[in-house]
């Protein structure tokens, strides 16, 4: 590619009124309003004492602040982006950005709570709008997390040093996914910086439990975590709402125990990296092999907290001799150990690798890192923790854009989704009273968008 005229010839004038960068807003914006989000809020969340006018109109400042961040807002000035060219007769009601950052600095830790419930009930009506978990009928799998976001300034409230030696905010989500759909996300918490990694998941993981319930989820649900969250906590709260669990296990003195007793015919062969299929013998050839045997977790604490179930135990050859744990026997010298407690129903190598899926969760923070969760713009607590609700929001928005508008769309990344079906040039044409977007001709995903746009209601000028 070369210019086409010499930079004499070339000119740019900031003066057509009619053009639109983000056409894809209209969409999302017409399915956000189909799904109720406006009605949940105004119903929930109630800033009645906030001063100088900034709980009034919760409904648009919400509205405003997800526009925003579908188009790639992640700063309140960032939300700036909203007012240009024709937005203004595209939609009404947005708001600066200034008046937003006082919508969310007058939130509490209640309003924070009422701002959850309401996307908790926009996400159970986006499922039923848009099938957003195909495959919930048979399982589901909660992974939960957590990320200690790095902030600047002194003035952060909560930002404290934590295990990552970075100063920040602390946040847990927890997301919902199938084999057939990409993760959405079913419930998050901002902490303090200093907070561990467990603190209050057992309490999330029983919110997300029910939320992917109401979301119409009938299915087996599993919920999966890394060794920070094996706790007792955890494990009685997925019993107690009927889930299963599959969590990892520090090497401690009992499990590297058990592991030793596996004897070694146990070991089954799995498909892992660089693994060969022997068809004579018909098997896995692989440096990595499974085994599991009967455990019993939390012998420490209360009877009724002691857990038996599955040790499912992964091992691979290791490849270096100068990261074996010293005092470990022959055996931890010659492979790597990775123990997972669970009692999922399925069969071993099925039940381990559904485990090591757990790692999708890692994209998602990549995708909220990559939009609205680049920061945490204020330097008020509950400011922070308001925007994460709304960024996490956005993110299953985002998702059921992709649902609605193709098969690839569908388990496309958010950034990939913003690209091609939010961030499409639009000019826009008034005539008998009707608006027309005339969007690029020839643009690249241009079936993907008139599904959308059609899905949501919107009619195509032929």
């Amino acid at each position: 590619m070369r210019s086409s005229h010499s930079s004499t010839a070339v000119f740019a004038a900031f003066d057509d009124a009619n053009l639109l960068a983000y056409g894809g807003l209209a969409p999302a914006v017409r399915l956000a309003e189909r799904c109720g989000l406006p009605g949940l809020v105004r119903e929930k969340v109630h800033l009645a004492d906030a001063g100088n006018g900034a709980g009034a109109a919760p409904d648009a400042k919400t509205m405003s602040l997800v526009a925003a961040m579908l188009s790639g807002a992640d700063s309140i000035d960032d939300t700036d982006v909203l007012r240009h060219g024709a937005l203004a007769r595209a939609f009404t009601g947005m708001r600066a950005p200034s008046t937003l950052g006082s919508f969310l600095r007058a939130f509490t830790w209640g309003h924070v709570r009422q701002l959850e419930s309401a996307a908790r009930a926009f996400t159970r009506n986006l499922a039923g709008h848009c099938n957003l978990l195909p495959g919930a009928d048979q399982v589901v799998y909660l992974d939960i997390d957590s990320k200690v976001k790095q902030v600047y300034g002194a003035g952060k409230q909560g930002a404290e040093h934590g295990y990552t030696k970075v100063r920040g905010l602390h946040f847990q989500i927890v997301t919902a996914s199938t084999p057939l759909a990409a993760p959405v996300i079913v419930a998050s918490r901002l902490r303090k910086g200093s907070a561990g990694s467990a603190k209050g998941a057992a309490h999330l993981i029983a919110e997300a439990i029910r939320a992917v319930r109401a979301m119409g989820a009938t299915g087996l649900i599993v919920a999966r975590a890394d060794s920070a969250f094996f706790s007792h906590k955890v494990v009685a709260a997925c019993r107690r709402a009927g889930a299963r669990f599959s969590l990892a296990l520090a090497q401690r003195k009992k499990v590297r125990g058990a592991i030793a007793a596996i004897p070694e015919d146990a070991w089954t062969p799995i498909k892992y990296p660089k693994a060969i299929w022997d068809a004579a013998e018909q098997r896995w050839v692989s440096d990595a092999e499974v085994a599991e045997v009967e455990y019993t977790a939390f012998t420490g604490k209360a009877k009724k907290y002691r857990t038996t179930a599955r040790l499912l135990v992964r091992r691979v050859k290791r490849l270096n001799d100068a990261h074996v744990p010293s005092g470990q026997g022959e055996l931890f010298a010659a492979w790597r150990f990775h123990a997972v407690f669970t009692d999922s129903p399925f069969p071993l190598v099925e039940a381990e690798r559904c485990h090591r899926a757990h790692a999708i969760i890692e994209q998602v923070f990549a995708d909220l890192e990559d939009s609205a969760l680049a920061h945490l713009p204020s330097g008020k607590f509950t400011a922070n923790a308001a925007w994460l609700t709304l960024a996490t929001l956005a993110h299953n928005l985002t998702r059921a854009l992709g649902t609605l508008a193709s098969a690839f769309h569908a388990k496309a990344r958010p950034g990939t989704i913003r690209r091609q079906l939010v961030a499409v040039p639009t000019r826009l044409a008034t005539q008998a009273r009707t608006l027309t977007f005339h969007l690029s001709a020839r643009w690249p995903w241009q079936d993907a968008f008139e599904a959308l746009w059609t899905a949501t209601g919107c009619r195509l000028r032929t």
